[in-house]
């Protein structure tokens, strides 16, 4: 980067700006890879950890929430293991979604040779509340030798184990091998690597060819406020546009554009089963009263709607037909589809769609309440022009998207001074 800069300080001007990620992208189909589901933190955490306990040669992370608790401490001691040996780390996070970690947390790892940046710090607030709200890094990706991904929606917190509580998040993410880990490397090397001749070289080298692991297809499919400014989005759409026979979207903030919203009614309207699974225990209540503004005008056109209810949903993925599956840190409202960065991968394989699908039908069937259309009544007028005005509401989105507060992001890396200075 073009300097250092404090994570704890606001962004002073002159430190560098987030970079624009040319990292290597396709809607092409790479094939060969592999892919295992990893359910919630129980199965999420212990892979993660022993793969970067064993990483050899470099380790790529980024993530939204990384929290000073058990899960964060293990993380912590994972790095520090991995760096030890002599791998080169480097670790982004998100300067809202992780803005409390202790100072020492932060100044170990980088006394251990990790590469600690922070996306966006902001450390200005207004009223006693922070202003960098808007345009969050959102992605959670791990590479460890460019051999092994991770990718998903689980954050590193501990409400993300069971043990938690009642509060603790029902979420997915993906081991991935294969070829399209290349892309993943890649991509991730653009987002954290610091300016200069080396960084320069490393990107402008072919992508590595990695042997096949596996039989499934995929596409690794970011979005930013630069280039890829709706390209999961299109993923989606494409896939619902295609759909013949099922659709099942489990997805914990829904407030989709209108363009999403047609694809959904119009593939009910064919006669695809179409079913949506949703927040029934929030964990921020306006996340339930924004999604139900649509549920009329959904349900009306055959979409089935099921709001789970053991605990606060956090996923985002879906599933289309026999083949087709979408898993990532994408939500389908207009942060994650017009404001932060955001990545999923696209996964065409039969095996991995009938499992992530068993998954979410045993979920309808066993933790979830379905959404009965309301019935007509005296104030039916009234509901219809509900419906219509939510309708067009979300039909102009994105557009308005464009007009809240925009600003270069700044990433800022914690330097030796800066960690040897925060001790105690």
């Amino acid at each position: 980067m073009n300097g250092q800069q404090d994570a704890f300080a606001p962004p002073r001007p002159q430190a560098g700006h987030a970079r624009r990620v040319r990292a290597p992208r396709s809607s092409r189909w790479v094939g060969g890879n592999d892919f295992r589901l990893l359910e919630n933190g129980e199965e999420f955490f212990p892979r993660v950890f022993e793969a970067i306990r064993g990483a050899r040669r470099e380790v790529l992370l980024e993530t939204f929430i990384l929290f000073d608790d058990k899960i964060g401490r293990g993380l912590h001691a994972a790095l520090l293991e991995a760096a030890g040996r002599g791998a080169e780390v480097h670790v982004l996070v998100d300067g809202f979604g992780s803005p409390d970690l202790p100072p020492q947390f932060i100044a170990s790892l980088v006394q251990a040779g990790v590469h600690f940046r922070v996306f966006d710090p902001g450390g200005r607030r207004l009223f006693g509340q922070r202003l960098n709200v808007l345009r969050r890094m959102h992605r959670k990706i791990v590479v460890v030798d460019g051999e092994l991904a991770f990718i998903g929606g689980i954050n590193y917190s501990a409400d993300h184990v069971a043990d938690y509580g009642p509060e603790a998040k029902q979420d997915w993410a993906v081991e991935v091998r294969g070829p399209i880990v290349a892309q993943i490397q890649r991509f991730a090397q653009c987002a954290v690597l610091p300016r200069g001749e080396d960084r320069r070289a490393r990107l402008r080298a072919p992508l590595p060819q990695l042997p096949a692991a596996g039989g499934a297809d995929a596409i690794f499919v970011t979005r930013d406020n630069e280039v890829h400014t709706t390209a999961i989005e299109h993923h989606y759409r494409i896939a619902l546009r295609a759909a013949r026979e099922r659709v099942v979207i489990a997805n914990a903030y829904f407030f989709p554009g209108w363009r999403l919203v047609r694809a959904l009614r119009r593939a009910a309207a064919r006669g695809v089963r179409v079913s949506l699974i949703l927040q029934g225990e929030p964990d921020m209540p306006i996340v339930k009263t924004a999604a139900r503004l649509l549920y009329d005008h959904l349900l009306r056109a055959g979409v089935h709607i099921y709001e789970y209810c053991d605990r606060p949903l956090h996923g985002k993925v879906a599933v289309v037909d026999r083949e087709w599956a979408t898993v990532g840190s994408s939500n389908l409202d207009p942060l994650s589809l017009s404001l932060n960065l955001e990545a999923n991968v696209v996964i065409r394989d039969a095996g991995f769609n009938a499992l992530l699908h068993r998954r979410l039908e045993r979920l309808m069937e066993e933790s979830c309440t379905r959404v009965e259309p309301e019935p007509q009544g005296a104030f039916e007028g009234l509901r219809l022009l509900r419906g219509y005005c939510i309708y067009h509401l979300v039909r102009w989105f994105p557009s308005w998207a464009g007009w809240l507060p925009r600003h270069r992001p700044v990433i800022s890396l914690v330097g030796p001074e800066h960690a040897g200075g925060s001790q105690g």
